[in-house]
């Protein structure tokens, strides 16, 4: 690989993944402090609306797989916002719109949701899978820069 090349390939990949490292460590910490320090709620899965508005059925399976989700916050007050941490590439069947999760949210933000521990599915392979993605461009990157540098 040329020498200007190399350079910007290294520059971007470790760019990229120490950015994609960071953001892991980030939202890894917020889940967790959330799950230890939220307030407890029990919150109701909402119908999505599509482009134009209107309440749809998710036959297909391309809504978004995060469901949105109804957080009581307060006896009069209610925030609509999906949970952190839920990727999946296909919604779980058993968050259909009407059935009630429980979840913590942080009471300062009360967008900031998460899926209780008894109600979330395993968030462990869709976070390997973004810090194998971050270690690797970090490791290519950073490579690269080495190879650069040796000439």
């Amino acid at each position: 690989m040329e020498t200007p090349t190399a350079l910007v390939a290294g520059v971007v990949l470790t760019f990229f993944g120490s950015a994609l490292l960071l953001w892991c460590a980030v939202e890894l910490r917020l889940r967790h402090r959330l799950r230890r320090h939220g307030v407890p709620a029990t919150a109701r899965v909402v119908a999505d609306r599509d482009a134009f508005g209107e309440h749809r059925v998710d036959t297909y399976g391309e809504l978004d797989s995060a469901p949105l989700l109804s957080v009581p916050t307060g006896p009069d007050h209610s925030v609509l916002t999906r949970p952190r941490g839920h990727t999946p590439l296909r919604r779980p069947a058993w968050l259909t719109p009407g059935t009630a999760v429980q979840v913590r949210y942080d009471a300062r933000r009360p967008n900031r949701v998460v899926l209780a521990a008894g109600s979330a599915g395993s968030a462990v392979p869709g976070d390997a899978l973004w810090l194998l993605l971050g270690t690797s461009a970090l490791a290519a990157g950073l490579s690269l820069l080495g190879e650069v540098l040796a000439r």
